[in-house]
């Protein structure tokens, strides 16, 4: 079955969803009428332009009830509720369409005029407009209704002077010593929330300095508004009456561990250390040996003796969490029986079930039309040596074959098996420690791949590596490892893949015997959170070294290459950065762009980088108006004479790449987007125009698409549909192709329009 879109479909829809409107309107119950929204207007001659539409916006953001969502200026969630009518069944497709996608009509009976103008009122109030005066009222126009409100603000209040209590108690004397990080500045506006930041910062502080017990209810802060000028003056002082226990400064005595502690059991303070092995400064009750003491040595951040201090609380607790042995982490801190300011510390710990299998089934599909599976099945084994290591087995089986086309049978299967034990503390002749919440990690690991291309080539993989992960806080994250060994062997090559090595040269570069040895670094810092909806910065960096140490040991050289187990090696630099950036540009809507860079220079025993680690542009998340892996390395273009498309790579990479998003309804977003980049060879002289040079500008493929996504939450299927706006490969001059663009041309389409089918968001 065909559809076609003609120049009378738009008018048919956009006619459709003008009558659903009107037929919103008939809807709404005798008396009553449909609520608009509300508007806020202020009358201030105090305040400047920007801060007055400042302050506008966030009284308008107070008002309830909201009124019904617009899109394209049209009630579409309203017109969806109608439509659906009364649905007998929640589960029915008109029951999804009422409850799910459609919202019901906000009428001007639920609104709730004084207390509006109430919140309105408060909200100046605490932010030093004390003389603020509020007034709103209602405008019915026919079946619709929209609320006004006037704000008198009068003369702001600012802060004059700011005085903390000298009284020489300790705790007194701790607040008075941080006076000068206080967030009350002389000259500031009155404004209670950043009062009440003041006492939680007082708060933060104390708890550094072993105020365990303090509360930031235990201060009030004095306003103090008759002094004139409109100006306050604000006192901060400690409440009468506080029990004296509650204002000590402790510092933590014994500390103990129960790493086998189960759900539901009694929790008993026990002190009397039966059983228990002391092992640097804590306590450990293991009866059954399951957990070697050493293995908290890097967990517990107290020391007996010192003062107590939230950073050093939190971290452990973080860390004992962070050591992936336990379902539950409990903790207890207890004054020392007496009239004495010290804490007992105890941590309960719920042990994870020590062994478990897991299975992964992934589906995909490209933009060269291949489509596959695969799966793999996975066993780990918690606590392995009785030190907290993991052990992990991992086997891996996929295919992606072509199920038509002229190109069908150059199908591509794989199958592998790796190996990994990661160890929870730095494995090092050296003494490194890591600060924060989180326990590094030494990774050990070993794997073996073979790849079967049909009717082209099969090639084994192994690799192994030995190295570190750290991070230092929630954002930064790093991984260092030494060493990286990789072997990649060709199998067999069949007849048809040498005949078209002897037409380019270039595809030799998949089937080449390499080694590489060497060490990589990897930094990656992440402000954001874990939603479409994501603002900040993100960045990646990473830095491959190969072959530096061989190279020095065996002389090797451009002119005098040299073998390691009967295997040339590579030797290389290889750069490459992610950087991210997404800006907010209304509740539901962000800008979402990315650059990539990627550079590389081989050297020494090597003239390109070896296959696997060179770069690629194109496909799914990367330039979605070409297919995966087709587009460069520069100007070149691959010629196929009807057999297959190889993947083109190379040494030095550029691609941008910019997306609007925004939630359409309920879990439907949408999206429009422009990608732009290519990649080149840094030794261009086998393949005409591949080399970078100064007009690597003047190279850039650029596409354009919209997307459709379904998010729900723990999955987002994504569909991008692109095109090409610039093809590098085509003679200078004739590169841009927008004036191509034919929409109504099958042809046009057949040989431009990509469809991406993904899981997850491009970037």
């Amino acid at each position: 079955m065909k559809f076609y879109f003609t120049k009378y479909s738009y008018w048919i829809v956009v006619l459709a969803i003008l009558g659903s409107s009107c037929n919103n309107l008939k809807k709404i119950p005798a008396g009553d009428a449909l609520y608009t929204g509300g508007s806020v207007k202020i009358d201030s001659t105090s305040l400047k332009k920007k801060e007055k539409k400042s302050l506008e916006e966030n009284l308008h953001a107070l008002l309830r009830p909201k009124p019904n969502k617009k899109f394209l200026g049209m009630r579409f969630k309203l017109s969806m509720y109608n439509l659906a009518g009364n649905p007998k069944k929640e589960s029915s497709l008109r029951g999804w369409l009422k409850n799910k996608v459609g919202e019901p009509p906000v009428l001007l009976s639920e609104v709730d005029l004084e207390r509006n103008i109430k919140v309105l009122q408060n909200t100046l109030e605490n932010t030093g407009f004390f003389q603020a005066a509020v007034e709103g009222d209602t405008t019915v126009n026919g079946r619709k209704a929209s609320a006004k409100y006037h704000v008198q603000t009068g003369v702001r209040y600012f802060i004059r002077e700011v005085h903390f209590d000298t009284t020489r108690n300790p705790v007194q004397k701790t607040i008075l010593e941080d006076a000068k990080e206080s967030l009350l500045k002389e000259g500031n506006p009155f404004d209670l929330a950043v009062i009440k930041d003041e006492r939680v910062r007082i708060d933060t502080r104390l708890k550094e300095k072993g105020y365990y017990f303090f509360d930031p209810e235990f201060l009030i802060i004095q306003t103090d508004s008759t002094v004139g000028n409109n100006e306050v003056n604000l006192y901060v002082k400690l409440k009468p009456g506080i029990k004296e226990e509650l204002l000590r400064a402790y510092t933590i005595n014994d500390i103990f561990i129960f790493p086998t502690f189960r759900l539901g059991a009694n929790v008993e303070v026990d002190t009397s250390k039966k059983d228990m092995v002391f092992y640097d400064g804590y306590y450990v009750l293991d009866r059954q040996k399951q957990y070697k003491p050493r293995l908290f040595e890097d967990a517990i951040q107290f020391h007996k003796g010192e003062l107590y201090n939230r950073t050093d609380h939190n971290a452990t607790l973080s860390r004992l969490v962070n050591l992936n042995l336990f379902r539950f982490v409990k903790n207890r801190l207890e004054p020392v029986p007496g009239d004495s300011a010290k804490l007992n510390t105890y941590y309960y710990l719920t042990p994870m079930q020590r062994q478990s299998l897991r299975g992964e089934i992934n589906a995909s599909t490209k933009s060269n039309n291949l489509t596959g599976s695969s799966i793999t099945v996975g066993w780990r084994k918690r606590n392995t040596f009785h030190g907290g290591e993991m052990l992990s087995i991992d086997a891996t089986g996929g295919f992606e074959v072509q199920l038509g086309g002229q190109l069908s049978g150059y199908n591509t299967y794989r199958w592998g098996l790796k190996s990994a034990i990661s160890f929870p503390r730095f494995v090092s002749p050296f003494n490194w420690k890591n600060a924060g919440g989180f326990v590094p990690k030494t990774n050990v690991s070993i794997g073996f791949e073979r790849l079967i291309k049909s009717k082209l080539y099969t090639l084994n993989s192994f690799n192994g590596s030995f190295g570190y992960a750290w991070k230092t806080d929630t954002k930064n994250e790093q991984q260092f490892n030494p060493l990286v060994i990789t072997y990649v062997q060709p199998a067999s090559v069949s007849q048809q893949y040498t005949d078209s090595i002897e037409q380019n040269p270039y595809l030799a570069k998949a089937i080449e015997r390499q080694f590489i040895i060497g060490a990589n670094y990897n930094y990656n810092y992440s402000e954001l959170q874990d939603n479409i909806f994501k603002t900040g910065i993100y960045f990646n960096g990473n830095a491959d070294l190969s072959g530096n140490i061989a190279g020095l040991i065996t002389g090797a050289s451009a002119n005098n290459p040299k073998e390691i187990f009967g295997a040339r090696f590579s030797q290389y630099i290889r750069l490459e950065t992610d950087f991210r950036y997404y800006i907010k540009l209304g509740k539901w809507k962000v800008l979402a762009n990315r650059i990539l860079l990627g550079g590389s220079v081989p050297y020494g025993n090597s003239r390109s980088l070896p296959f696997v680690k060179q770069f690629f542009s194109g496909g799914n998340n990367s330039l979605r108006g070409f297919r995966s892996r087709s587009v460069g390395p520069g100007t070149y273009r691959f010629n196929p004479s009807g057999s297959f498309l190889p993947d083109q790579s190379g040494d030095i990479k550029l691609e941008l790449n910019t997306e609007l998003r925004a939630k359409l309804f309920s879990i439907v977003h949408g999206a429009v987007f422009v990608d732009a980049g290519n990649v080149w060879l840094y030794h261009g002289d086998t393949l005409q125009g591949a080399q970078f040079s100064s007009s690597f500008l003047k190279e850039l493929a650029v596409d354009a698409g919209v997307g459709i996504r379904f998010d729900v939450s723990f999955l987002v299927l994504r569909l991008d549909v692109a095109f090409p706006l610039r093809k590098p490969y085509l003679p200078s001059g004739e590169r841009w192709v927008v004036d191509q663009i034919d929409f109504g041309s099958s042809r046009w389409r057949k040989d431009n329009l990509i469809f991406n089918l993904g899981i997850g968001y491009p970037f």
